[in-house]
């Protein structure tokens, strides 16, 4: 199956993945081609930290030019999951929002965590990651960067996947690198310049990715 045949399987208006029909819909392109080396990646995660979540098929996978490193999964656990602008969550609902307003299609972007596995026992709130937690995530980037040969950007949301700015400079000189507030409405609804300034930053990403 090509990638383009994948993505229009899905519709073109996908599914916010908020039931059991959509999950197994996304599911069963989870090794398509463009995605089938990074969900790889997630399995092996996965396999040593306990659970981790998928890669979006329906995001662009190994041909994104822009790279949006968030902090850690969120604690809803579930048979299969996706870092995803479809999740059903006030973060997947604003990056949906977001992307439109900075002209970022879905097919141009690749989302994923700093810490990419799940650190929170099921039914626990929201936490920040430890010390620990942060090294441990920071060890997966060069694998991550190593099948994102098409990179020209990458923004990093959030004071933990600001972190990685070191790591990510050392990989890939010259990849220009933003920052913005986590899109999460916890932080989005605090001050009213937050929104704009996310979107803003979002539309230099894409203006350095098109150059």
């Amino acid at each position: 199956m090509s990638r383009k045949e994948s993505i229009a399987d899905a519709g073109d208006e996908p599914r916010r993945l908020d039931g059991e029909d959509a999950v197994a819909a996304r599911m069963a392109l989870v090794d398509a081609p463009h995605v089938a080396g990074l969900n790889a990646l997630a399995r092996r995660i996965a396999a040593e930290h306990g659970a981790a979540p998928f890669f979006d098929p329906l995001g662009g996978g190994a041909e994104a030019s822009i790279l949006l490193l968030l902090e850690t999964p969120g604690t809803r656990i579930g048979p299969a999951r996706f870092v995803s602008q479809d999740n059903a969550t006030g973060t997947g609902r604003n990056l949906r929002r977001f992307f439109g307003e900075a002209g970022i299609g879905r097919r141009d972007v690749v989302i994923w965590n700093a810490v990419p596995f799940i650190i929170h026992a099921e039914g626990a709130r929201n936490r920040a990651p430890t010390r620990g937690e942060a090294a441990a995530g920071m060890r997966w980037l060069p694998p991550l960067l190593d099948l994102l040969p098409n990179l020209k950007a990458a923004v990093m949301a959030g004071r933990f996947a600001k972190r990685c700015r070191p790591e990510l400079e050392r990989l890939r000189p010259g990849l220009p690198l933003f920052e913005m507030p986590h899109p999460s409405p916890v932080y989005v609804v605090t001050k009213p310049t937050i929104a704009p300034g996310i979107v803003a930053t979002l539309r230099e990403a894409r203006e350095a990715a098109e150059r």
